[in-house]
């Protein structure tokens, strides 16, 4: 459609006007598995500015660009210290960031980039991403101003047919390019260059069909096809190539023999440019149709080259990858050189790039058992960077592949997480149980921790119908239990006493197990005791723990770890009084729902909002409702579909209450169905009865909560 052309316009025009710094990358697809590539790029020119930024950002981005060592990055962290170096450049001079092809972006890149632009304001920072639609790739830049391109009027279609032909074209010809092609600037420059001089003159037919896409394609190969054997060999290494350095073009170029003047053949055919700081394949249609022309056995020479090159220049990450793509077949050496690029990618938070690695890694593993580890490996980043559907789709083919007990439960407990944050909570609460039977003789400590977040997750609502045999699960603390033992089993006997409503037994061990917690530090039992604080009622120990494994997920990058305490944080925050903080939270976690492309996570903290609004009589709560409205109709909310609903519920009875509707209150305050919700919004609910002169049913509620409260102390 002529982004790039548009782009080039942009920064040759208004930006050289004002005497703005230009910063440009570009989104190029064998790096879209390379965390923070893109980023890199872009910032690469104002890494002085670090040295003007809060020191844990700047950190942030060194370890992410891999010029420091350092624990896993928060990818929060490093968004935010891309919007600080490029608002402190702009100190100097106005800032204009160019991205082309967006859509070819890696997934940490665009995270950072999306985040900054949708904080930009008064500063004198402008960004343009430039997207092509129809690639596997998707780009949703939600929240920031989009304009879609279509073809070319006819006005302008004339125009660009007129500068690109030899001599003025008939309005025949004219009608028919315009009509075939839409529009299409590409097609508009290229095709008339395979036309005959008769055809364009319109004095021969014009072909029957005129292809816009494959047609197109074969236009560019075909021109690469008139060049000589070594310049096409030459672009074929550019097409290959993800690092555009001209050093490195040319000394793979020269391992594969091509002649000293190849490249500049190449870039006289006008389809290899240099940019000013490497060379790149015109277009994305020439590099595609390049690389897919060649034979595998050529593609593999040239990744094979391009990997000896790297090799040599010491960037271990792309060599991986360059060596995966010159294996015909399974290759343990290769296998572990991914395994290794997986490994740093993941420590710094490239979760995306990780989950990429191990899954190339496993299509060259010949054995099942290893191959099933690895795409475990891969489910879990894919997981991590939230990417679900393509978690799913590995954790299913890993369990398919292997007959080892432990893994398989490991498996289970990663498809269970899944399903309680984005799918069905029941579905979950089966999973879990049945895995932990099948590992509970041989990994009694895994087998606990599941057994519990299935109870758990059925006092929330996502009871399976299954039953648990306690019998497997001894409840007793032992002498060598470790701390995060003792707490997981006396949770366990909490809610084992609480399902037969003896409340007082149950809130002596769910509040020992909360006491010792403190001396816990795996985020998912710290992630369980902060929903049994939010079911005992504690809501000091659940903002602690909730608190706690928001850091540490902060810490690790793990950001759907993040998105799954930050919404849970709201509630102690909101029943404590603490309605600003509240809000800030609810609307960090909605917006890092939206950047993620969770929309399911963003229901539970649109619910808080609502509640919030209808709390402090917001104006923004009918729109905040319709938002919620629209999340819940479209997507499966898992564990906290519903504790949304009855949020929902909860702020609608405050709102009819606030204008006067004691009738309409009540309504919707008796329809909460969870116990915990239930409990949070008791004197609403009595209060809404008391007006609506239900007192009977006021007084049923009342003797509902007695147990409860004489048993836990809370009256």
């Amino acid at each position: 459609m002529g982004k790039s052309a548009l782009l080039a316009d942009l920064v040759a025009g208004p930006a050289r006007a004002a005497g703005a710094l230009v910063l440009s990358t570009q989104g190029w697809e064998s790096e879209s598995p390379l965390a923070f590539a893109a980023l890199h790029r872009l910032l690469r020119p104002v890494q002085f500015v670090l040295d003007r930024i809060a020191v844990p950002q700047a950190r942030a981005l060194r370890v992410a660009f891999g010029q420091e060592e350092g624990p896993a990055v928060d990818p929060f962290l490093v968004a935010v210290a891309t919007l600080s170096v490029l608002t402190e450049a702009a100190e100097d001079c106005a800032v204009l960031c160019v991205v082309d092809d967006a859509h070819w972006l890696d997934d940490a890149s665009a995270d950072a980039l999306l985040f900054t632009a949708r904080r930009l304001q008064a500063d004198r920072v402008a960004m343009v991403f430039a997207v092509r639609d129809g690639e596997p790739r998707a780009f949703s830049p939600e929240g920031v101003p989009s304009l879609l391109l279509s073809g070319l009027d006819a006005s302008a279609t004339r125009a660009l047919l007129t500068e690109h032909a030899a001599a003025p074209v008939p309005e025949e010809v004219f009608e028919r390019l315009l009509q075939q092609t839409g529009g299409n600037p590409l097609a508009l420059v290229e095709l008339p260059s395979q036309l005959s001089a008769g055809q364009l003159s319109g004095q021969d037919p014009m072909p029957s069909r005129l292809q816009l896409t494959a047609g197109v394609e074969q236009a560019f190969l075909n021109r690469c096809r008139r060049l000589p054997r070594y310049a096409q060999t030459a672009l074929l290494v550019a097409a290959a190539d993800d690092s555009g350095q001209v050093a490195t073009l040319r000394r793979a170029a020269e391992l594969l023999g091509v002649r000293p003047d190849g490249i500049e053949v190449a870039e006289r055919s006008g389809l290899l440019i240099s940019d000013g700081e490497g060379l790149r394949v015109r277009h994305p249609l020439v590099r595609s149709a390049i690389y897919q022309a060649a034979t595998g056995l050529e593609r593999r020479q040239v990744h094979r080259a391009l990997a000896q090159v790297l090799g040599e220049l010491g960037d271990g990450d792309r060599q991986a990858w360059h060596l995966a793509g010159a294996a015909d077949g399974p290759d343990p050496a290769v296998v572990e050189a991914l395994e290794r690029t997986a490994v740093r990618a993941e420590r710094r938070g490239g979760y995306v790039a990780a989950a990429a690695a191990f899954e190339r890694a496993a299509e060259l593993t010949a054995e099942e058992q290893p191959r099933g580890a690895l795409l475990f490996a891969a489910a879990r980043n894919a997981w991590a960077s939230g990417q679900t559907t393509r978690a799913r789709q590995l954790a299913s083919a890993a369990r398919a592949l292997t007959d080892d007990r432990l893994l398989r439960a490991d498996l289970d407990r990663l498809r269970a997480r899944i399903e309680v944050n984005v799918g069905s909570a029941s579905q979950a609460h089966r999973i879990l149980l049945q895995a932990a039977s099948s590992v509970a003789a041989e990994a009694p400590a895994q087998a606990l921790e599941m057994v519990v977040a299935a109870g758990l997750s059925a006092v929330y609502g996502g009871d399976s119908g299954l039953a648990l045999d306690e019998t497997a699960f001894p409840t007793d603390i032992a002498a060598g239990d470790t701390a995060r033992t003792r707490c997981l089993k006396l949770m366990l006997a909490g809610l084992n006493e609480a399902s037969r409503d003896r409340w007082g037994t149950a809130a002596e061990a769910l509040r020992a197990a909360l006491d010792g917690g403190d001396a816990v530090n795996d985020p998912y039992v710290l992630s369980n005791l902060g929903n049994t604080a939010l079911f005992l009622g504690d809501d000091e120990a659940a903002h602690r723990y909730f608190s706690r494994v928001l850091a540490e997920a902060r810490d690790g990058g793990a950001g759907m770890l993040v998105l799954y305490a930050l919404p849970r944080l709201v509630f102690p925050l909101v029943l404590s009084g603490q309605w600003a903080a509240a809000a800030r939270a609810a609307d960090e976690a909605n917006s890092l729902g939206l950047s993620a492309g969770q929309r399911p996570l963003t229901a539970a903290p649109l619910a808080c909002l609502v509640l919030l609004a209808a709390l402090q009589g917001n104006p923004e709560y009918h729109e905040r409702l319709a938002q919620v409205d629209e999340v819940t109709a479209n997507h499966q909310l898992g564990i906290l579909a519903g504790p949304v609903l009855d949020l929902t519920r909860w702020a609608k009875g405050i709102r009819a209450s606030h204008d006067g509707d004691t009738s309409a209150a009540l309504h919707h305050l008796a329809q909460l169905r969870q116990p915990a919700l239930i409990r949070m919004a008791a004197l609403d609910r009595i209060e809404a009865a008391v007006r609506a002169g239900e007192r009977d049913r006021a007084t049923a509620w009342v003797e509902e909560l007695s147990p409860f409260a004489d048993g836990t102390g809370w009256a």
